[in-house]
């Protein structure tokens, strides 16, 4: 049986991801951590648009690929240093991702698209970048806020919540809606939005 280049990508970005010496757990099972979230992005993307193109696929998955390589604590701990964190972490996932994409066959205009989604260009004036974006909050806000709950207090939370939910689109906006919050993280969100 012959196997796809996209067979063949996401098995070695899940191999990479699998590498992640930071453990997750779900279900009481541990994960490592970036794989976890690699499967919650694509399975997210699947639930919310099945019909996205095989590039928005790649980029999902591979939104985080070997993200515990460049540390946080790399850089200085202020708000100038966590911005020059984000962007080179956005140019080493999609430099990582744009190496397994042509050791699995792929054409380099495809590779192009992929590595402009990953480094989110062109947000809210291109419909994929804003559909992976959609899709990163939307796993944020099911996974991640929770325990963001325990370590902030709510006036950050707040704004976190707000700064999330200004970059999605309407049909992300109703999709959060849709989640299922503990009872407190959903009063949070609605004060939060002011719903």
């Amino acid at each position: 049986m012959t196997t796809t280049p996209f067979q063949l990508a996401s098995q070695w970005i899940d191999a990479e991801n699998a590498q992640d010496p930071n453990i997750d757990q779900h279900e009481s099972i541990n994960f490592p951590k970036e794989l976890l979230y690699s499967n919650r992005m694509f399975a997210k993307l699947m639930d919310f648009c099945p019909s996205a193109s095989e590039a928005v696929q790649i980029a999902s998955k591979a939104q985080h690929i070997c993200r515990w390589k460049i540390a946080r604590d790399s850089y200085p701990m202020d708000r100038v240093g966590y911005l020059k964190w984000r962007e080179d972490l956005k140019k080493f996932h999609a430099k990582t991702t744009a190496e397994i994409l042509e050791k699995a066959g792929y054409d380099s205009e495809f590779i192009a698209r992929v590595t402009f989604l990953i480094e989110k260009k062109l947000l809210k004036k291109d419909a994929e970048t804003q559909l992976l974006e959609d899709v990163i909050c939307l796993v944020f806000m099911e996974f991640y806020l929770e325990p963001f709950v325990a370590k902030h207090e709510t006036e950050k939370l707040k704004n976190i919540i707000l700064k999330t939910w200004n970059k999605m689109s309407d049909a992300g906006h109703e999709a959060a809606l849709k989640i299922n919050y503990s009872a407190d993280n959903l009063a949070l969100i609605k004060e939060a939005l002011g719903i």
